[in-house]
């Protein structure tokens, strides 16, 4: 099966969507001063600070997407992060060997730096888990017959559903092998008045029925971006 390039143009919007997200968590508090930015292609950005919530710290989150060994995406975000998602790492593959991985630090005074998130090590080792795998960029649902062998860490199945409302409208799906880190990063909403983007992951053990372990929606601080690409 070989989708190297539409999957590429897939995975990168998911990728944007799950970066926006992370952002739209931040709200009005009286705690941290945190300096929000987003750098695509790079592993470092600046900006300015706003306030957050009190169970918050400033963090950062690195997301790199590699296809068949080779990287082709490095996104780098700074924004208001809940302290149960500090020093979280994950990752998430489908179809031709594309991978997602992603880190997040924190740090706990105003405005402070993050240091580099470290990214899970790459592990080819079968950890015996099947997952049907799949990618369309028409519908927020994909499924096939189509299987691809889980390695390491990445014991979930994963469904990974993301939708766009608004100035830029755009549905897409993949379906692949993640890590249960990502899977309870827990239920969040967040939105615009012109714009709503959400993207919900439908975990499994590969035994066990789903379960909605991630849904995540968020402002649309990438819709340039989106809408160029």
């Amino acid at each position: 099966m070989v989708c190297l390039s539409s999957c590429t143009s897939v995975t990168m919007r998911s990728v944007l969507g799950f970066l926006a997200v992370l952002l739209a968590l931040i709200s009005t508090g009286h705690a941290l001063s945190c300096v929000q930015c987003v750098s695509l292609g790079m592993n470092f950005c600046n900006g300015l600070g706003a306030s957050c919530p009190s169970d918050h710290m400033c963090g950062a989150t690195y997301v790199e997407t590699t296809g068949n060994g080779t990287v082709f995406s490095r996104n780098y975000m700074r924004y208001c992060v809940p302290t149960k998602e500090c020093n979280l790492q994950g990752s998430l593959s489908i179809i031709n060997n594309i991978v997602h991985r992603l880190g997040t630090t924190c740090c706990e005074t105003d405005n402070c730096t993050p240091t580099l998130p470290i990214l899970p090590s790459a592990n080819t080792r079968l950890n015996g888990l099947v997952c049907s795998t799949c990618v369309t960029s028409a519908s927020k649902w994909c499924h096939t017959t189509a299987t691809m062998k889980c390695t390491g860490n990445e014991n979930m199945c994963a469904l990974q559903s993301t939708t766009n409302e608004g100035n830029v409208s755009m549905a897409s799906a993949l379906r692949g092998c993640a890590t249960k880190s990502l899977c309870d990063l827990g239920r969040q909403t967040a939105g615009t008045a012109v714009q709503k983007i959400d993207v919900k992951y439908t975990c499994s053990s590969g035994t066990a029925g789903l379960y909605s372990g991630l849904t995540l929606s968020f402002i649309a601080i990438l819709i340039n971006g989106l809408g160029q690409s």
